[in-house]
Order: C-alpha cells, then sequence, then structure tokens
C-alpha cells in the first residue's frame, strides 16, 4: 500500500499534499484525524504556496526543511556553512556543493516530501540515514547512507531514479520530462524503505533482507561492503552534486513519534 493523496489534490508541478495515513503495518491514525483533516480541507487549511507548511501539515506534525530564502538548517558533509548561491529561485541547488547539501539533523525515523526538477544528463540522489558524516579510508561519505537515485532515465534499473542506488531497482520510472517538477514521497522506518514518485510507489525495501557484505537479498551483488541490515536506521538527509545543475523544493519531514 503506498502513500495515499488527500481526495482532490491535484498532481501537478507543485506538491500535493502528502497521505496522512502510514503504510499498512507500521502506524494507525484515529479517527479524529480524519475529522481534523476534514474541517481543515473545508476551511481551505492546504497551502499552494512554495516552502510553506499549511495549517493542516502542522497539525500532522511536519517540519519545513527549506523556508525558500536561505541554506539555514544546511551545510556541507564537513559541517562547513553554504553560500547563499544555492539558492534559486526558492529552490536548493546541490551543484558545487561538497558532495551533497546536508541536513543539520540526525533523524530517525520519518516521511520525507520533496520536489525535484533536473537538467539533461542529470545525475543526483536524495540520501537518507547518512552517518556518521565522517568519510571511512578511500570511501566518500555515500558510502555511510542511502541514496535513492535521481537521474535522466527512462529506464528500471540499480542506478534510475527511484532505485535505492545499487540496492533495489525501482518498480516502474515514473519520472516527468526533463525540466518538469517531481514530487517524491519516503517512509523511511525501520528496516522499511518505501518511495512513491509523482503518486506511484516505485520502490519497497526491507533492509533486514540485507544481511551479508556485497548481496543483494536475491544473490546478486551490489558495490557496497556493508551490511544493510546492521546499518544506522538514523542519519543526515543530503541532496547529491553529481556534476549537474538540479533543485529541490518544498521539503517537508514528519517525524515518527
Amino acid at each position: 500500500m503506498g502513500f495515499r493523496p488527500i481526495k482532490g489534490q491535484k498532481s501537478t508541478g507543485t506538491p500535493t499534499l502528502h497521505s496522512t495515513r502510514i503504510p499498512k503495518g507500521v502506524d494507525s491514525v484515529n479517527r479524529s484525524h480524519f475529522v481534523l483533516m476534514g474541517l481543515l480541507l473545508a476551511a481551505g487549511g492546504l497551502s499552494g504556496a512554495d516552502n510553506e507548511l499549511s495549517p493542516l501539515e502542522k497539525a500532522d506534525g511536519w517540519e519545513l526543511l527549506f523556508d525558500g530564502t536561505s541554506t539555514k538548517g544546511w551545510m556541507s558533509p564537513k559541517g562547513k556553512s553554504l553560500p547563499q548561491t544555492h539558492v534559486q529561485n526558492g529552490a536548493l541547488n546541490p551543484h558545487r556543493c561538497d558532495y551533497m547539501l546536508t541536513h543539520e539533523t540526525v533523524w530517525g525515523n520519518y516521511r520525507l516530501t520533496l520536489d525535484f526538477k533536473i537538467t539533461p544528463k542529470c545525475n543526483s540522489g536524495l540520501f537518507l540515514r547518512t552517518f556518521p558524516l565522517t568519510p571511512r579510508p578511500g570511501r566518500d561519505v555515500g558510502f555511510n547512507g542511502l541514496e535513492i537515485a535521481i537521474d535522466d532515465t527512462q529506464t528500471t534499473g540499480y542506478h534510475d531514479t527511484g532505485a535505492l542506488y545499487d540496492l533495489s531497482k525501482p518498480k516502474t520510472n515514473a519520472m516527468k520530462p526533463v525540466g518538469q517538477w517531481n514530487h517524491i514521497e519516503v517512509l523511511s522506518d525501520g528496516p522499511l524503505i518505501v518511495v512513491e514518485l509523482n503518486g506511484t510507489e516505485v520502490n519497497r525495501v526491507d533492509l533486514d533482507q540485507f544481511h551479508s557484505l556485497n548481496l543483494r537479498p536475491d544473490g546478486s551483488k551490489h558495490k557496497f561492503d556493508t551490511v544493510f541490515k546492521n546499518h544506522p536506521r538514523k542519519g543526515h538527509i543530503g541532496l547529491q552534486d553529481h556534476g549537474s545543475n538540479c533543485w529541490y523544493k518544498n521539503i517537508k519531514i514528519q517525524p515518527k513519534k
């Protein structure tokens, strides 16, 4: 079961409102929540503005990670402050940063949503659970996290958009054409990683199945010398620079209580 947007929300270049329901088996939502949701909808509680939280989102415990005007809360993986040049037209562009724009907070279990737009031949990624930020000898900091691939491709390989990079292929490639905004929603909860792109669930991974070095559950090899069953279930969120312009906005997180 994927995330479910509220009925009546359109899937456009601006963000659709993320689901108020956690996938089955992860959490539950009581009846009063839906009453509140209906009241807020009736009262116009959904904001269409970029980089803002609606009253509904605030009531549901969402936090805004990018204010649309500054790099507040973001840093390089080495903890250095970021120049204002990474903020472009209400979006964050990680190009020419130090590997990735890194949010300063260490997050545990959460739901994350954001919008992104790429350029031709773009290669970027959304990093989760990056911990620690000190690279191991001979490795970049990306080896300390999980990456959801974001690329200018239309296929469904281990490095295509929606893949858990080199670990799990997307079920389908739900990318919009280059230059259009895409909306991605991620559930990171214990061993479970769920990725929904533009309203379609494209990946669902149980990290407890990754219990051997360099091996996927089906026995095929991946590049990481990591037992992902034992990987930290907390860490930093990052927006990767891999040599191309790309933009991220409406970055919102709902920590699990």
